[in-house]
């Protein structure tokens, strides 16, 4: 488990993380969102010890991150596998050695049996099983993330840290990066810690996610809850245009899951006799479960009928 409790973080005079808290469960897919300058990368490195901060704790494991320093900091960072934007390999080895790297750096032999069948199983695992002699100007954008994905296995870590490593990709690839990410956090039960700003990101693959601005936690919990009934500021974040909305009348906004199946629009209609206008409607795929939500303008003196109606139907709803 990781926690992090009323953590702040300035640069000289710019305060970038401002009380962050946040509980990140073991073998959670765990997302941090939020325009660039909100302060993800700063508290992704914060995590892993790579940032100090002035106040505040982070607990991994029940150990407390700003308490470890040398050696023991570094046991602790290997713990903690990193895949970044721009892959970070060395064009000067093979895909071998790249994943290689990080046992070098620790005194071990590469060259073993055993280490050989590990890197091979992690190249198997990440598509790549063909690739392992291959120089990284060979591969495309997502074969170098795969390479980075394995590297980042191969010290056996807890966790798995994600600094935006799929915005550089293009959807297609990105769609197969997230895949294999679910994938290793279902196999090998590893916590994945994703920041990103794509909205895709998080509805492809993150249980829980906090929305960040300014450094601050605005909002967090499951992404369908976030995202389908935005606050002011993720609205702003995912650039809903609400002013397209009818100045005349009573803007309903209906919220729906995939397990909703009476149809309550033809319903309402046919049991309150009422006309309404459908405004906009829209479905997001919330890892493979559909939720919706749909906007309906009705006659001011029909919305308390509207409303008790919704109600006696328990259908969540707003006035917009």
């Amino acid at each position: 488990m990781i926690e992090i409790r009323n953590l702040h973080k300035s640069f000289t005079d710019m305060q970038v993380l401002k009380d962050v808290t946040i509980t990140i469960n073991d073998g959670d897919i765990y997302g941090i969102i939020g325009q660039s300058g909100a302060g993800k990368s700063t508290l992704l490195r914060c995590i892993n010890g790579l940032e100090p901060f002035q106040s505040g704790s982070i607990i991994i494991d029940g150990e407390k991150v700003e308490d470890i320093k040398g050696k023991e900091l570094r046991i602790l960072q290997s713990k903690m596998g990193m895949i970044f934007q721009n892959f970070n390999l060395l064009n000067r080895l093979t895909v071998y050695e790249n994943v290689a790297l990080p046992l070098q750096f620790w005194g071990k032999k590469t060259n073993t049996p055993e280490v050989k069948n590990k890197i091979n199983s992690l190249l198997k695992l990440v598509g790549l099983e063909d690739k392992a002699q291959s120089r990284p100007r060979e591969l495309s954008g997502g074969q170098k993330q795969r390479v980075a994905i394995a590297r980042a296995l191969v010290m056996d870590p807890k966790i798995l840290l994600c600094d935006e490593a799929t915005s550089a990709l293009d959807p297609k690839i990105t769609h197969g990066i997230l895949e294999l990410l679910q994938r290793i956090n279902k196999e090998m039960g590893i916590t994945i810690v994703v920041v990103t700003h794509q909205m895709e990101v998080v509805k492809q693959i993150c249980q829980t996610v906090a929305f960040l601005k300014d450094g601050q936690v605005l909002a967090s919990g499951r992404p369908e809850e976030l995202f389908i009934r935005p606050i002011k500021e993720i609205k702003a974040f995912l650039q809903e245009e609400s002013e397209l909305l009818p100045d005349n009348g009573v803007n309903f906004q209906l919220f729906f899951s995939d397990s909703s199946s009476d149809p309550l629009i033809t319903m309402m209609a046919r049991d309150l006799n009422i006309d309404f206008s459908i405004v906009w409607g829209k479905l997001e795929d919330f890892r493979s479960s559909i939720y919706g939500s749909l906007v309906i303008n009705v006659a001011v003196e029909n919305a308390d009928k509207v409303k008790a109606y919704l109600d006696e139907h328990e259908v969540a709803w707003e006035v917009l």
